[in-house]
C-alpha cells in the first residue's frame, strides 16, 4: 500500500499515540491497559532515549495512524505496533509492519499477542510470522507468541 509511510517519532505523534492507546475497544483487543499521561509520556521518554529500541510513526497519507516498534526483551528481539481505531480494516497495519520488518533486516522476530486478537493475528501472519507458544498470563488472558524466521 503505496499510501502506507513511516518516519521517526515526533512529540506531536507521542501525543496522538496518547489518545490512541485509551481508546477502550482497542485497549480490550490488545488486553494492554491504557496509560494516564504522564506515564504515557515518561514511557515514550524512556524508549525513544534507548538506542536499541527502533520506533517509527505509521503515516497514511499525511496522517497519523499508528505506531510500530521493536525491542530487545529476554535475548528476543520483538516488535509491536499500536494503530487508531479509525484506521483498522484498512490494510494499514499489514503494510506498516512489512515495511518495518524490512527495515529492521533482522530474524528472528517475535511478536506477544492476545489469542481473542484476532485482527492482529491475521496481520502477523501475513508478515510471515507463526505461532510458536501460547501461555496464560496472572490476569486469566491467553497470548500467543508468534515468531518470523
Amino acid at each position: 500500500m503505496d499510501s502506507i509511510s513511516l518516519r521517526d517519532v515526533t512529540d506531536a505523534d507521542v501525543e496522538m499515540f496518547y489518545d490512541y492507546q485509551r481508546d477502550p475497544i482497542a485497549v480490550e483487543m490488545a488486553a494492554f491497559p491504557a496509560r494516564e499521561k504522564e506515564a504515557h509520556l515518561q514511557h515514550w521518554a524512556k524508549i525513544r532515549a534507548d538506542q536499541t529500541t527502533i520506533n517509527r510513526t505509521i503515516l497514511f497519507g499525511d496522517e497519523v495512524a499508528g505506531s510500530v516498534g521493536s525491542w530487545v526483551q529476554d535475548d528476543k528481539r520483538l516488535i509491536g505496533y499500536w494503530i487508531g481505531r479509525e484506521h483498522w480494516g484498512k490494510g494499514v497495519a499489514t503494510s506498516a509492519l512489512g515495511k518495518f520488518i524490512d527495515l529492521l533486516g533482522e530474524r528472528p522476530l517475535f511478536a506477544h499477542v492476545a489469542r481473542h486478537n484476532l485482527g492482529s493475528i491475521r496481520v502477523l501472519e501475513k508478515c510471515g510470522f507463526e505461532a510458536q507458544s501460547e501461555e496464560t498470563g496472572k490476569d486469566g488472558i491467553v497470548e500467543l507468541l508468534m515468531r518470523l524466521n
